[in-house]
């Protein structure tokens, strides 16, 4: 009786200690995640007004509704085009080597009040699971450019 005791509290001991460390391992994943959101000090942007609250935080003004909304899913390993962009991203505090694979929403605005250009510029903002993850600033037209999303002085 006394070993079938001690092998059961063996057992039981070892599946706590398993479980525990399935914990932490959860929680340090997904403590990791939430850091990046609150390191961008930004929450989730899942509404029109939310988006457009954040992008008037950074100084533009922009049409109330999107010209276009996309979704896609970032390649796994980034291609030489993402890796690109992703040097502009990762001026801005953004990385989306974080986010290979993983499926992204890309929202398109036209900006009212980018300085010198009145018309042909857009921004793209781009939010996984509603956490911005990227975004970048468009000027059309024979001498257009792509930038961050800091607001230009």
């Amino acid at each position: 009786m006394f070993i079938w005791t001690a092998r059961l509290r063996k057992k039981k001991t070892f599946l706590a200690v398993v479980l525990i460390a399935a914990l932490v391992i959860l929680l340090v994943i997904l403590g990791g995640f939430l850091h990046k959101s609150a390191e961008n000090g930004v929450g989730r942007l899942d509404t029109e007004e939310s988006r457009a609250d954040y992008l008037k935080d950074l100084g533009w003004e922009i049409s109330p509704d999107p010209v276009a909304t996309l979704q896609l899913q970032l390649p796994d390993p980034l291609t030489a085009d993402y890796v690109a962009y992703n040097k502009l991203q990762k001026g801005q505090g953004f990385d989306l080597e974080d986010l290979k694979g993983r499926q992204v929403t890309r929202y398109t605005y036209t900006v009212l009040n980018y300085p010198g250009h009145p018309d042909g510029v857009q921004v793209n903002l781009y939010l996984c699971e509603g956490i911005p993850a990227a975004g970048d600033i468009i000027v059309t037209g024979a001498d257009g450019f792509q930038a961050g999303l800091t607001f230009p002085e």
